[in-house]
């Protein structure tokens, strides 16, 4: 197997994650932000 292939692959990976958890936190702040100027409380 070889390393630096798996090493460049999970550096891959890892940007992949990074963005999936920077679009979920925008969505969450998005929908906090509208759930306040609605005035809805949950």
């Amino acid at each position: 197997m070889d390393m630096q292939l798996v090493m460049a692959c999970l550096g891959i990976m890892g940007k992949g994650m990074l963005g999936v958890f920077a679009v979920i936190l925008t969505i969450w702040a998005l929908v906090a932000l509208l759930n306040r100027a609605t005035g809805k409380n949950s």
